[in-house]
């Protein structure tokens, strides 16, 4: 193949935007058999394989695209899942374009091999053609026995993972449905609910124990767990708790976290209201604060409950977002509004108590800071006022504490997060893992995939250890 057919790369094809942004389906639809075929060979093989290691969880990424180039789905699925038990997953969510994506050798003078499409692609068709019960592990799961607290996506792969290395695995979830972060915080028009619960089954069918509705820490506590014969827990509870403005206004009717509006449309199904009784008010000019892509999926979700403008206020510059550059650019495309280097100072109030306005003001880069990003300064004098109604707040979160505050002795870092071992995810408490949000704070679906992965085999050789097993 020429150096100029595999420089053009095949971009799945989309909803047009005037019609997604009337609908929560998929934006996103796929490739076809021979566009996927076509985009697996431009693929060169490199033996050092530099996409491999910008995979957090270490799939075999040019053999999976060797065999779709050779017509092989069903066997470059089976690959994946080697490595990766959630692929349907994150090939539609996972950043690609800073990870694998970002060190093919393709990449260097071109386009690099669209690594994430293609592993969606394996996954759907084995989800529409494989006999499910093939799948199934075996039943020698008499390593041990860990409990894993939550099914986000550092649950749900450190719970696969552990039953493939033979341990009974009982995942305890607090809500009445599995998914955490997949199911209410990523809008369905991303992220298919149907393929969480596909992936879930998956995890399910390798021996997996779920019990929903039991909070952990309150319903029963980790003493109890190991009273009860668990030789190890994995915390994974994610980092539910917002952030707030901190900014005079933000208690007024109209004012929400992302996460209370993210999980009432997506959760609790707002965006079919009335069949689902979940209402949520949104009104007819809603700003959105902050840059990432849970800013990226509210500002897109109010536009599709029925907001006549939205806006995206972020307080640095576009280079600066920490939104997925596919998120952003299909924002633009939907017609939402980004105001680059603009602050919220205060919310105005109405004289019913519901939002009005929020004052902004102009920021500036200064020096960088300790993420590496130019700190964003205030332009004295620059304030101005937005004519809005509803304002959705979207800084970042903290770990939920309503597990970890049980726990007696348990280290934390400045910010209420759990302090775990960069090796093995083993907290200062024997036996106590943890992995994802809970310990670094919002960050992307597969580092927390990535987290649980190590922990997995954190908890491996920690019952080994315990039991006299070695290695």
């Amino acid at each position: 193949m020429s150096s100029k057919v595999r420089a053009q790369r095949h971009e799945m094809p989309k909803q047009a935007p005037d019609k997604r942004i009337k609908n929560f389906s998929e934006v996103t639809l796929g490739y076809t058999p021979e566009l996927a075929v076509a985009e697996a060979s431009r693929c060169i093989g490199c033996p050092k394989k530099p996409c491999v290691s910008g995979c957090p969880v270490g799939v075999d990424i040019p053999e999976f695209i060797a065999l779709i180039a050779e017509g092989d789905f069903l066997g470059a699925a089976k690959k994946i899942k080697e490595k990766n038990s959630l692929p349907a997953m994150c090939g539609r969510v996972c950043p690609q374009e800073s990870q694998c994506e970002a060190v093919c050798t393709l990449g260097k003078k071109g386009n690099p091999v669209a690594i994430g499409a293609l592993e969606r692609f394996a996954a759907d068709f084995e989800r529409l053609h494989a006999d499910p019960l093939a799948e199934a592990q075996s039943s020698d799961l008499s390593m041990g026995k860990v409990a894993v607290v939550g099914s986000g996506p550092a649950g749900l792969t450190c719970a696969a993972e552990l039953t493939k290395l033979g341990y009974k695995v009982v995942l305890f979830e607090s809500l009445h449905a599995t998914g955490g972060v997949l199911r209410y915080g990523i809008p369905e028009f991303r992220l298919p609910k149907d393929i969480v619960d596909e992936e879930v089954e998956y995890v399910k069918r390798q021996g997996v124990e779920i019990r929903l509705n039991v909070l952990v820490g309150t319903t029963v506590t980790l003493d109890e767990l190991f009273a009860q014969g668990f030789d190890a827990i994995f915390l994974g509870t994610g980092a539910g708790l917002p952030y707030f403005l901190g900014v005079p206004g933000e208690n007024l009717n109209g004012v929400y976290s992302a996460n209370e509006f993210l999980t009432r449309t997506n959760l609790m199904k707002a965006y079919q209201f009335p069949e689902y009784d979940t209402p949520v008010s949104v009104g007819k000019r809603v700003v959105v604060v902050g840059g990432g892509n849970v800013a990226m999926d509210s500002a897109r979700c109010a536009l599709r409950l029925g907001a006549e403008k939205v806006a995206v206020v972020y307080r640095r510059s576009r280079t600066e977002m920490p939104a997925r550059l596919e998120e952003v650019e299909n924002a633009e495309e939907e017609g939402i509004e980004f105001m680059f280097l603009s602050n919220p100072v205060r919310i105005l109030e109405d004289d019913k108590g519901w939002v009005k306005g929020m004052e902004c003001i102009r920021m500036e880069l200064g020096d960088a800071d300790d993420s590496g990003r130019r700190r964003p300064v205030p332009v004295p004098g620059s304030e101005f006022i937005l004519d809005v109604d509803t304002v959705i707040s979207a800084v970042g979160t903290n770990p939920n504490p309503l597990l970890i505050r049980t726990v007696s002795g348990l280290a934390l870092g400045r910010r209420g997060n759990v302090i775990a071992d960069d090796e093995t995810g083993m907290t200062n408490i024997p036996g106590v893992f943890a992995g994802g949000d809970i310990v670094t704070g919002s960050a992307t679906v597969i580092a927390a995939m990535g987290a649980g992965k190590l922990a997995a085999h954190g908890i491996d050789e920690y019952v080994r250890t315990k039991n006299g097993r070695g290695m």
